[in-house]
C-alpha cells in the first residue's frame, strides 16, 4: 500500500469520519491496519482497522489531532468550536418517560447556530423530530432513540406545504405521508452522527401490514426524510427497522452518507436502505445495508398529475459498501422522470441480492439513465448481476399492452432513454439466472452499453426463474448475457465456467 493521506468524509466538533481514500479493498480491508489518534502527544486511541471507512467519537471541539494509519501518511485536523452543547436531559428527556417528543422539541429549539445536540447512553422514546440547520445530532456509542408503535403520536405531513413546496412524497409524487422519526426541511449544515442506533420502530404497531395502501389518507413515513437540504450529513450510527424507506432525501445536494449500518428484516415490505431523490452531489461510502428492498435506489421522481417534471440526481459516488439480501444491490429507477446520470459505483460487496445493479423504467417515465459506472465490485449469490429492464410493470397499469407491448411505440418525451453503462471488472459469484439481462425498448434501446473484464462462476443450486418483472419473460438458469433490443453492446474478457447446461439465448 503506497503512502497517501486518508480523507475526511464528516468532521463535527465530536467526531470525525475518515476514508482510506483510492484503496482497492471493497467494503473491507484485506488485512487490518494499526491505527493511532493522539492529541498533544497523549494517545486518545489506538487499533486495528477491519474496514476502509471509520469513524472516531468523544472527541473535544477546538482541539488539534493526529491520526497514524499504518502504511498511510499522518493526518493532522482540529475539531471545530461549537457555539453550545445540549443534553437532551436538561430538557426533561428520561428514559423513563414513555414519549420524549416535547423534551426533544424544547432542546433543539434551545440549540443555538452552531451547537452539538447531545443524546447521551441510553433508550429513548420519541415521536417524530423535525431538526434544524447547523446542527450536531450526536448520538455516541450506547444512545439509542426510538420511535413509538401508536400511529397517533405521528403528524401528517401534507403533499405541499402553505407556501406551495412539496412537503412530502410518495414514489415520486407528491402525497400525504406520516411525518418520519428525524425529519428535515430546508436545512443547511445539519449532521446526524455518532455510533448510537436510531429505530424506527417499524417492527412495532401496523406499519408493515399495510405497505402501498393509506390510513387516514396517508403513506407510511421514513425513518430519515431531508428534504431541500444542503450540506447533509450522517456518519457512524446505525438506522433499523424502518416503517418503510429507511433514508430519504429528496431534491437536495450535497450529501455525505458514511459508516453507516442500515437493517431492517428481509420481509419487511419497501424498506429499501437509502434513497436520493432529485439529489446531486451524493456522496454514500462505506454502508453497510441488511434490509427488506433494495440496498440503494436512487431516484427522480415520476412526472406529476400537473406534468411536472421533477429535478434530476447527478453525481452520486458509491464506494466501500456491504449490501447484503434486498431486492437489489444498486437499483436506479423505477421513478426517474427527471433522469439519472454520473453514478460510479466502486469497490462494493453485494451477497445475496436478487440484482446487482438493476436499471428499471418504463414507458411514460421520460428522463434518462445515462453514465452509469460499476467497477471493481464483487457480487456472491447475485441472481441477476446486471439487469436493465425498460418494461417495468409497475403502477396499476404496469401490464398493459402500452407498457408491455414489444413492439415500436411513438417516441415521445415521455419516452425513457438508457445510454451509457459500464459494467467492468466484476467478480460475479455463484450467478443464478445470468450474468446479465437487458430488455430494452424497441422505440429507444439501450445504447453504449459495456460489460467487460467480469469473472464469472454459477450457482449449483439455482432453480430457473425469470430475471425481472416484465411480462413474457424466459425463465433463465445458468445463463450469460441475454440482450434484446441494445444496439451494439461492447462485451469482451468474460471469463466463463465451463458449464454444460447454461442456456443459449444469444451470441453474445
Amino acid at each position: 500500500m503506497s503512502a497517501r493521506i486518508p480523507a475526511i468524509l464528516v468532521l463535527t466538533p465530536r467526531t470525525v469520519t475518515v476514508e482510506l481514500a483510492g484503496v482497492n479493498a471493497h467494503h473491507r480491508l484485506d488485512e487490518p491496519v494499526a491505527f493511532h489518534l493522539s492529541s498533544d502527544g497523549a494517545t486518545v486511541i489506538e487499533g486495528a482497522l477491519d474496514f476502509p471507512v471509520k469513524t472516531f467519537e468523544n472527541l473535544m471541539p477546538g482541539t488539534r489531532y493526529r491520526l497514524e494509519i499504518q502504511g498511510w501518511n499522518r493526518l493532522e485536523f482540529s475539531a471545530p468550536f461549537e457555539t453550545g452543547f445540549v443534553d437532551v436531559r436538561d430538557y426533561g428527556v428520561s428514559e423513563a418517560a414513555a414519549d420524549n417528543t416535547s423534551g426533544f422539541k424544547e432542546a433543539i429549539q434551545a440549540a443555538p447556530d452552531g451547537a452539538t445536540l447531545y443524546v447521551p447512553q441510553g433508550t429513548w422514546r420519541t415521536g417524530p423530530l423535525f431538526l434544524k440547520s447547523n446542527l450536531t445530532f450526536w448520538l455516541p456509542e450506547g444512545a439509542v432513540i426510538t420511535g413509538l408503535s401508536d400511529r397517533a403520536a405521528y403528524p401528517i405531513l401534507q403533499a405541499f406545504s402553505e407556501d406551495g413546496l412539496q412537503q412530502a412524497s410518495w414514489e415520486g409524487v407528491p402525497a400525504k405521508c406520516y411525518a418520519s422519526l428525524l425529519t428535515a426541511f430546508d436545512t443547511s449544515g445539519l449532521s446526524i452522527v455518532g455510533k448510537g442506533i436510531i429505530d424506527g420502530a417499524g417492527d412495532r404497531g401496523d406499519w408493515w401490514s399495510w405497505p402501498k395502501e393509506t390510513r387516514n389518507g396517508a403513506r407510511r413515513p421514513r425513518t430519515v426524510f431531508a428534504n431541500r437540504c444542503t450540506g447533509f450529513s450522517m456518519a457512524g450510527v446505525a438506522v433499523r427497522n424502518s416503517p418503510s424507506w429507511t433514508i430519504h432525501p429528496i431534491d437536495c445536494n450535497k450529501l455525505i452518507f458514511a459508516d453507516l449500518d442500515i437493517s431492517n428484516p428481509p420481509d419487511s415490505p419497501n424498506t429499501d436502505g437509502l434513497n436520493p431523490d432529485s439529489c446531486t452531489d451524493v456522496t454514500i461510502s462505506g454502508v453497510r445495508f441488511s434490509v427488506g428492498d433494495d440496498c440503494i435506489a436512487i431516484k427522480a421522481g415520476k412526472i406529476w398529475p400537473d406534468g411536472k417534471v421533477p429535478a434530476p440526481t447527478r453525481n452520486v459516488g458509491i464506494r466501500h459498501c456491504l449490501m447484503e439480501r434486498g431486492h437489489g444491490g444498486v437499483v436506479i429507477g423505477s421513478e426517474m422522470s427527471g433522469s439519472v446520470t454520473d453514478v460510479t459505483v466502486t469497490n462494493c460487496t453485494m451477497i445475496d441480492t436478487d440484482r446487482g445493479l438493476r436499471i428499471k423504467t418504463r414507458r411514460g417515465r421520460g428522463g434518462q439513465v445515462a453514465r452509469i459506472a460499476v467497477t471493481d465490485c464483487v457480487m456472491d449469490g447475485v441472481l441477476t448481476p446486471l439487469s436493465i429492464n425498460a418494461h417495468y410493470f409497475c403502477d396499476p397499469d404496469g401490464k398493459s399492452d402500452a407498457v408491455q407491448n414489444r413492439s415500436p411505440a411513438p417516441v415521445t418525451a415521455a419516452t425513457p432513454w438508457v445510454s451509457e453503462i459500464s459494467f467492468a471488472r466484476i467478480e460475479a459469484r455463484n450467478v443464478h439466472h445470468a450474468l446479465a439481462y437487458v430488455l430494452g425498448l424497441a422505440e429507444a434501446p439501450v445504447t453504449e452499453l459495456r460489460i467487460e473484464d467480469v469473472s464469472v462462476t454459477y450457482a449449483d443450486d439455482a432453480v430457473a426463474a425469470v430475471p425481472d418483472m416484465a411480462v413474457g419473460l424466459p425463465l433463465l438458469r445458468h445463463d450469460r448475457i441475454v440482450t434484446e433490443n441494445a444496439i451494439e453492446p461492447v462485451i469482451a474478457n468474460i471469463d466463463w465456467p465451463a458449464v454444460d447446461d447454461y442456456l443459449e439465448r444469444t451470441s453474445c
